[in-house]
């Protein structure tokens, strides 16, 4: 059995407001809250890599779990903005970290990464012990890439998020116990979210939208069935922040307020598979889990891949 320890997260101090893209968008301010949830969004400077971020959100995760880089004992990271083709940003996370030498696997799976890297950490935790699971993404140099479309350059983000876990031997306050998880993937719809190299991101907007609102309850459900548990005895629900209207749709499905989704999709946008980490280091910083608490993570993104993890 392993457990959450700890998380961090990075966000860039440049603040990109509705304001200033609706006005090269040709577009209402207005019009982009109403859609996506968003106000507001943080993009990284140029001399801010994926990696350099990771490496800021994972020193937070082990300040939080009072560690240091010497106990890790393997690094997954995921990401779908890397700047290169190969190596990926892991080995050189690992290299700033100075962990060299221990395995550092990079994960491009965009939006769900961190959710499908948290499940590979919890049964690795028994072999490797403490596994740091981090996601960052500089989505801006995607999303404004020429020709920008008003459906697709305001959503996005930059930022980064790690989580720390490890054995369940006296987790301590602030832990959670990984109980159980459900992982999913289906490449029948991967032309409808992907990103061809040196190409504008591609989105079938409607076909992203329609399949999350039926997959994520769903794996939600199956997830809690299996461990005879309900939705409602769940004290809060921590998803990848693709859309504030999908949260809501997957709230209803599953018939609780839709105040039990935690939410900063208003100030940060859709950072990809580091917005979970970022909404959880937040999360547990205020309120943090208490003893009996039952936290869902849940995610949904390019593959399509989607799933649910369940702590307490």
């Amino acid at each position: 059995m392993a457990a959450i320890k700890a998380f961090g997260a990075y966000l860039p101090s440049r603040i990109v407001t509705n304001s200033e893209l609706a006005a090269r968008l040709d577009c209402e301010p207005n019009w982009i809250l109403d859609v996506s949830g968003i106000e507001e969004r943080r993009y990284a400077v140029p001399d801010e890599s994926v990696a350099s971020m990771g490496v800021a959100a994972a020193r937070e995760c082990l300040d939080h779990a009072g560690l240091k880089a010497t106990d890790v004992g393997m690094i997954l990271v995921s990401s779908g903005s890397s700047e290169r083709r190969f190596p990926g940003p892991a080995s050189a996370i690992a290299h700033a970290l100075n962990r060299d030498g221990i395995p550092s696997i990079d994960l491009p799976i965009a939006s769900a990464g961190s959710l499908f890297g948290m499940a590979m950490a919890a049964p690795l935790s028994a072999m490797h012990g403490n596994v740091l699971v981090i996601a960052s993404e500089k989505m801006s140099a995607i999303a404004m890439r020429e020709p920008m479309e008003r459906g697709v350059a305001p959503l996005f983000g930059d930022g980064a998020g790690a989580c720390l876990i490890g054995p369940a031997i006296d987790p301590g306050a602030g832990s959670a116990r990984i109980i159980d998880y459900i992982l999913h993937s289906d490449g029948a719809f991967a032309d409808d979210l992907r990103l061809e190299f040196d190409a504008p991101l591609a989105m079938n907007g409607r076909s992203v939208i329609l399949q999350a609102s039926r997959k994520v309850p769903s794996a939600i459900g199956e997830l809690l069935d299996k461990n005879g548990r309900t939705a409602q005895s769940v004290k809060v629900f921590l998803m990848h922040q693709a859309n504030q209207n999908l949260m809501d749709r997957v709230a209803r499905a599953l018939d609780v307020e839709a105040a039990r989704f935690y939410s900063n999709i208003r100030r940060y946008g859709n950072t990809s598979s580091a917005s979970m980490l970022i909404a959880a280091a937040e999360w547990w910083r205020d309120p943090g889990p208490a003893a009996g608490d039952l936290i869902c993570f849940a995610a949904f993104g390019a593959g399509f891949n989607w799933g649910a993890l369940l702590a307490g």
